[in-house]
């Protein structure tokens, strides 16, 4: 009869820690914060395998070296200060072999590392270790420390290798999980600085700019002969770049989502005709010309007029810097169900298909920057993607190759 009632008392052990194992894994795949995932693991081993104590160690490549990265009731700021040498350590024993170790008399043990139990003032008496693998690596080592009754045995250190296994995913999860919004950290203060840096340069050079432009107008209109068009060339120099700042300070202002913009019903042909007349004075210098590919009828769209024509001021610029001389670029609108699409085509250099979303990217430049021919800075495009997408619309390249020439198109919603 006592026999039964022991088996039966053992079976009703051995459920509640299998269920207690099944929480675990759930919570575990649930937990992303990786000093909430250390704490829940070494609490949930101490409760398993009753004992007084668990505590988590992990390798640090770096180093070489393991370290404490939690413990039940202590500090792990202070335990992650002891270095824990790999090979003359139960804990690098376990690491080295990949094997679990139980010593149920751990101070007679020589490889005992006594420097963390004088740390914690805590007395090891029994001991047991299981490797933390993830597929054929082993990322560190669960220690369950003190049995409260009776011995550590074979059977506790099944169950407390099944919790390493699970426990070893989890935390490599929200390392990565950690590592990346670091990173995300850095690339947001690195493009804060550089958007800084852009208005701060946009905003400083404009004023001994305005100077140049004025001294320039001044001395183009009051003289004559080779000085006056030495000053016509200060003055074509100084406006471009006035236009390289605008660009700097319009990017500056979509990154730090500043630009405002004031929606309006007009048509689209009106917003192509506006940035056509803002730019065709640049291609007359190209002996380019802008064909209209307009239907009579006006398709409507509800954007900020200004900031739309500059997106294609934008695009019309690209084509004209991109196309031969005396060529044509086709400025053309349709009305396409419940949107309207626009569309800027050139018969230029052309993109290579592989580059046609790149070209998007700020600062991208297809030519490498020692052989350039073409100059710009690589943002225009940028610029005219975030004011597009601002406003609910869609812009893409479309390009069969180096030397066939490129379409921009540009899809809004229709008014």
């Amino acid at each position: 009869m006592s026999t039964t009632t022991g088996q039966l008392r053992d079976l009703e052990i051995q459920h509640q820690q299998l269920r207690r194992l099944v929480e675990l894994s759930v919570t575990l795949n649930s937990t992303l914060d990786l000093d909430d995932l250390l704490q829940l693991i070494t609490s949930t081993a101490t409760e398993l395998l009753d004992c007084e104590a668990a505590s988590i160690l992990l390798y640090d490549e770096k180093k070489p070296r393991l370290y404490f990265a939690a413990a039940t009731g202590s500090d792990p700021a202070q335990l992650a200060e002891i270095p824990v040498p790999i090979d003359s350590s139960l804990a690098g024993t376990i690491f080295r072999t990949n094997q679990h170790l139980i010593l149920n008399n751990a101070e007679q043990d020589p490889r005992h590392y006594s420097l963390v139990s004088d740390h914690i003032k805590f007395k090891v008496k029994t001991l047991l270790g299981v490797p933390m693998p993830i597929k054929d690596q082993t990322v560190g080592v669960l220690e369950a420390v003190n049995k409260r009754n009776g011995i550590f045995t074979e059977r506790d250190a099944a169950l407390l290798s099944v919790t390493a296994a699970h426990a070893a995913i989890a935390i490599n999860n929200a390392q990565l999980l950690q590592t990346t919004r670091k990173a995300l950290q850095q690339v947001r203060e690195s493009n804060r600085i550089k958007s800084n840096f852009l208005s701060l340069a946009s905003h400083e050079l404009r004023t001994p700019l305005g100077i140049i432009i004025g001294y320039s107008t001044f001395l183009k209109e009051d003289t004559r002969g080779e000085l006056s068009e030495h000053a016509s060339q200060v003055l074509t120099a100084a406006r471009q770049m006035r236009s390289i700042l605008d660009e700097m300070n319009n990017l500056a202002m979509l990154k730090s989502d500043e630009m405002l913009f004031k929606p309006q019903r007009v048509a689209m042909q009106d917003v192509l005709a506006y940035a056509c007349e803002g730019i065709k004075a640049i291609a007359a210098t190209r002996d380019q010309k802008l064909i209209f590919a307009f239907p009579e009828q006006p398709f409507y769209v509800n954007v900020d007029i200004d900031k739309t024509s500059l997106a294609f001021v934008n695009l019309l610029d690209n084509a004209i810097r991109f196309s031969p001389e005396k060529s044509e670029i086709v400025v053309g609108t349709i009305n396409d169900g419940n949107q309207v699409l626009a569309w800027v085509q050139d018969h230029g250099i052309g993109i290579p298909v592989d580059k046609l979303q790149k070209i998007f990217e700020e600062f991208y430049q297809i030519e490498q920057p020692n052989t350039r021919h073409y100059g710009g800075l690589g943002i225009g495009l940028t610029i005219a993607k975030g004011i597009i997408e601002e406003q609910g619309g869609r812009i893409w390249a479309e390009s069969e190759g180096p030397g066939a020439g490129t379409t921009f198109k540009v899809l809004l919603p229709a008014a």
